[in-house]
C-alpha cells in the first residue's frame, strides 16, 4: 500500500522492468538527464514474469518486485493497456495478450474493431491507462496511475508509436497516437500522466 508520505528516490541505479522496446524508449526518454543510471530488465538477463494479477497495479507491482529481487536494484515497472467501456473494459490487462505471442498488434486492433461491431453500439470511447510501480531494494513501494481519454477510429492511421496507438485519438486532438510526433504523444499520454505523478512524489 502506498504511504501518505512519499519517499524521494536517491538510488544510483534504476532498472526498468519491461521487455517492451516501445515502453523502454518512452520511459528512458522521460528520465533523460536524471542523476542515476537507467537499464532494462533484459540487460540484466531478467526474464519477464507471468502476469497473474487481475489489475494493472497488481501486475505492475509483480513485475517491479521480480526485477528488484533478481537485480538487487530499485525497479520501475509499467503495466498499461487499452480499456474500452462498451467491451466491458476489454482488452484491459490483456491488451498485450490480444496481440498473441508474436505481438501482432495489427491483428489485435482488428480484434478490437470487430468486437466493437458486434456490440450494436456506436460508442467508440476508450482510454489508455498506465500504472507505474516503483520498488526499492528494501521493499518500499510506490504506485501511480495515469490515464488519457479518447476515441477509437478505423482504419488505423500512422506508423509511429506502438501497440494500439494507430487507432486511438486522444480527446481534443485529430491525429491518432500513431500519427503524432513522439514528443507530442509523450506530453499528453497516459504514461506521461503517471510519470508526472511519480516525479512529483519521488523525484522532486
Amino acid at each position: 500500500m502506498t504511504p501518505s508520505t512519499h519517499r524521494i528516490f536517491t538510488e544510483t541505479d534504476l532498472v526498468l522492468a519491461s521487455h517492451n522496446a516501445g515502453k523502454l524508449r518512452e520511459i528512458t526518454a522521460l528520465f533523460e538527464g536524471r542523476p542515476f543510471t537507467v537499464t532494462s530488465a533484459g540487460q540484466h538477463g531478467v526474464a519477464e514474469p507471468e502476469e497473474t494479477e487481475d489489475s494493472f497495479s497488481g501486475n505492475a507491482l509483480l513485475k517491479a518486485r521480480a526485477t528488484m529481487a533478481a537485480t538487487g536494484k530499485a525497479a520501475l515497472a509499467d503495466d498499461s493497456g487499452l480499456v474500452v467501456p462498451v467491451l466491458n473494459g476489454a482488452p484491459g490487462i490483456y491488451s498485450a495478450r490480444w496481440a498473441g505471442p508474436d505481438r501482432d498488434f495489427i491483428m489485435a486492433m482488428q480484434k478490437v474493431n470487430s468486437s466493437l461491431a458486434t456490440t450494436g453500439s456506436d460508442d467508440r470511447s476508450a482510454y489508455f491507462i498506465c500504472v507505474l510501480a516503483l520498488v526499492w531494494p528494501d521493499g518500499h513501494e510506490e504506485v501511480f496511475e495515469g490515464r488519457v481519454n479518447g476515441t477509437l477510429v478505423w482504419p488505423p492511421r500512422g506508423d509511429r508509436g506502438f501497440g494500439y496507438d494507430p487507432m486511438f485519438v486522444a480527446s481534443g486532438y485529430d491525429q491518432t497516437f500513431g500519427e503524432m510526433a513522439t514528443q507530442e504523444k509523450l506530453d499528453i499520454g497516459h504514461r506521461a500522466d503517471a510519470f508526472a505523478k511519480l516525479v512529483a512524489a519521488c523525484f522532486s
